[in-house]
């Protein structure tokens, strides 16, 4: 069974920075593709970051590039987002998943595994 649990979110001003954790269990962690997601209320879900298997492949949302930076600790199967110069904009719940391929424009969302998320608020 797949799980990833994610940590990290809060409250935090306009300007500010985060570091989301996703810890991953229950798949080889260097047979998948990690990601994260994002979706703010009535809104769809964004593809904001993902990370190939083999870790030479990234992507990021162009919301988010150059703010944004994903990483991984791999004795500790864990996915990391570093977010910085947050907007309000970038308020939402963000979701870790676990894919089969990194693409071009995010994860394809044929594993269908994701964590439970955690909220992220931009606010002054």
């Amino acid at each position: 069974e797949v799980q990833l649990e994610e940590s990290g979110g809060g409250l935090v001003q306009p300007g500010g920075s985060l570091r989301l954790s996703c810890t991953v269990a229950g798949i080889r962690f260097d047979d998948h593709a990690i990601g994260w997601f994002r979706q703010a209320p009535e809104k769809e879900r964004e593809d904001i970051s993902c990370i190939s298997q083999d870790w030479d492949k990234t992507f990021y949302a162009d919301s988010v590039k150059d703010r944004f930076t994903i990483s991984t600790d791999n004795a500790k199967n864990t996915v990391y987002l570093q977010m910085n110069n947050l907007k309000p904009e970038d308020t939402a719940v963000y979701y870790c998943a676990a894919d089969y391929f990194c693409t071009d424009w995010g994860l394809t969302g044929a594993l269908d595994a994701r964590g439970q998320g955690t909220l992220v608020t931009i606010s002054s």
